[in-house]
C-alpha cells in the first residue's frame, strides 16, 4: 500500500521532446548538405572559384550544426529517463537550438567578413560555373526546406511546437536557400550588365538577415537555459489562483522552465484553514494560464498554518 501511495506522489520527469520524425528528417538534410557542400568544394579548387568555396566552406557550418541538432535528439532519447538531471533532460534539445543559433551567427560573421573584403578588393568571378552550381545547391536547399517544413509546420498544432532544435535546423536550411538565391541574383546582374559589386553587397544583405535569425533564436532558447522566470502577468495568475480559492496568501513563489513547453512550479503559502498539498496541486493543474501547449508539469508545494486571525487580513 505505501509503495503504491509512494509511486502515486512522484513527479514524472520526463520533460524531453522526442521527435523521431523531426530526427529523420534533419538525418536526411545533413546527407543532402554534406553532399552539396563536398560538390561546391570541388568544384571550387576544379574552376578556381573563390565564390564556390566560400559557399561551400559556408555549407560546413551548417553541416556541423546538423550533427549538432542529431546529436541533442539521440542524447535527449537515450537520456530521456536518467535521473542524473534533476528535471530530465529536457534542456538538451534547447542546448542544441542555442548552439546552433551561434553557429548561425557565425556564418553570418563569416559573409560579413568576406563581403566586406570583396568590396574592398573584387575578385575574379567565373559567372558561369557559379550560376551552375548555386543553382544547384537552390534546388538541394529547396528539398531539404520542403523535408523540414512540413514537420515545423505541424509541430505548431501540438505538442512538438518548442522543438527548438528542430527549428534552427529549419533555419540553417532557409540561411542557405537565402544564400542561394541571393548569390544566383547578384552572379546573373554581374554576368549581364557588369554590376559586380552587387555580389559583395547581396552577401552583406544575406548576412544581416541570418543575424536576424540568430538572435530570435537564441533570445528564444537561452531564457530556458538560465532558468529565467516567465513573464510577471503569468505568475501574477498563478498567485491569484492560490488566493482566490480562500483566505491564503503566497509566502514564496518560483517558476522556470524545465523543458520545451513544460514549466515547474514551487509554491509556499500560509492558509488560517490549511488544506493538503494536493488540493493546491489541482487547483493549478486546471490553471489555463499558458498557451494550449505550455503547461505547469512539476508542482511542489508547501503548506503552513496563519497563525491568529485569517491571513486575509494580516499584511494587508
Amino acid at each position: 500500500m505505501h509503495a503504491q501511495i509512494l509511486k502515486h506522489l512522484q513527479h514524472d520527469h520526463d520533460f524531453a521532446v522526442i521527435n523521431e520524425k523531426g530526427e529523420r528528417r534533419t538525418r536526411q538534410v545533413l546527407v543532402l548538405t554534406f553532399l552539396t557542400m563536398s560538390l561546391e568544394i570541388a568544384a571550387g579548387i576544379m574552376f578556381g572559384s573563390m565564390a564556390l568555396l566560400a559557399d561551400g566552406w559556408h555549407m560546413a557550418t551548417h553541416v556541423a550544426a546538423f550533427m549538432i541538432t542529431l546529436f541533442a535528439y539521440r542524447y535527449s532519447r537515450i537520456h530521456a529517463d536518467d535521473h542524473t538531471f534533476a528535471f530530465g533532460s529536457g534542456k538538451v534539445g534547447v542546448l542544441g537550438g542555442f548552439a546552433s543559433s551561434v553557429a548561425l551567427g557565425v556564418v553570418a560573421l563569416m559573409m560579413l567578413i568576406e563581403s566586406g573584403e570583396r568590396l574592398l578588393k573584387p575578385a575574379v568571378i567565373h559567372f558561369d560555373e557559379a550560376i551552375m552550381v548555386a543553382s544547384f545547391g537552390l534546388l538541394i536547399n529547396v528539398i531539404c526546406a520542403l523535408l523540414l517544413k512540413d514537420h515545423h509546420d505541424h509541430d505548431h498544432d501540438h505538442h512538438y511546437h518548442h522543438d527548438h532544435n528542430l527549428k534552427a535546423a529549419y533555419a540553417h536550411v532557409l540561411a542557405d536557400a537565402l544564400t542561394s538565391i541571393l548569390a544566383i541574383i547578384a552572379l546573373t546582374a554581374g554576368k549581364y550588365y557588369g554590376w559586380i559589386m552587387l555580389d559583395p553587397a547581396m552577401g552583406i544583405v544575406g548576412a544581416l538577415v541570418i543575424t536576424r535569425w540568430s538572435y530570435v533564436l537564441m533570445r528564444e532558447t537561452s531564457p530556458v537555459l538560465v532558468d529565467e522566470s516567465v513573464a510577471l502577468h503569468y505568475k501574477k495568475a498563478i498567485a491569484a489562483c492560490i488566493e482566490n480559492d480562500a483566505d491564503n496568501r503566497i509566502s514564496d513563489l518560483h517558476v522556470w522552465r524545465v523543458g520545451p513547453g513544460h514549466f515547474a512550479v514551487i509554491v509556499s503559502l500560509v492558509s488560517h484553514t490549511p488544506k493538503a498539498p494536493g488540493y493546491y496541486k489541482d487547483l493549478l493543474k486546471n490553471l489555463h494560464t499558458f498557451d494550449g501547449i505550455n503547461k505547469l508539469s512539476h508542482i511542489t508545494v508547501e503548506v503552513n498554518q496563519c497563525p491568529g486571525g485569517a491571513c486575509s487580513d494580516s499584511g494587508r
